[in-house]
């Protein structure tokens, strides 16, 4: 059951993040594979400044705060 609330998470977080980043979803596999790394980068980040994300609303915060910042990543090194 973890498993199936981890996709669920990286979904809803990476349409969250296209949406707020570019303005418009890039498809149901992308948004999960964005909403993944978003949350495996986003738990990195949080742990290092020591913040700790149990609940699901923590949870999902967390992931799109990470997809967010693959976004904005990416979005730079395309445009260098």
């Amino acid at each position: 059951m973890w498993l199936v609330w981890e996709v669920l998470i990286g979904i809803l977080a990476g349409w969250i993040a296209s949406h707020l980043v570019k303005g418009r979803g890039m498809g149901l596999w992308m948004d999960l594979v964005v909403g993944i790394v978003g949350a495996i980068l986003g738990g990195f980040v949080f742990g290092l400044l020591g913040i700790a994300a149990y609940t699901l609303l923590g949870r999902l915060v967390m992931a799109t705060s990470g997809a967010v910042l693959l976004l904005v990543l990416v979005r730079a090194i395309q445009r260098a």
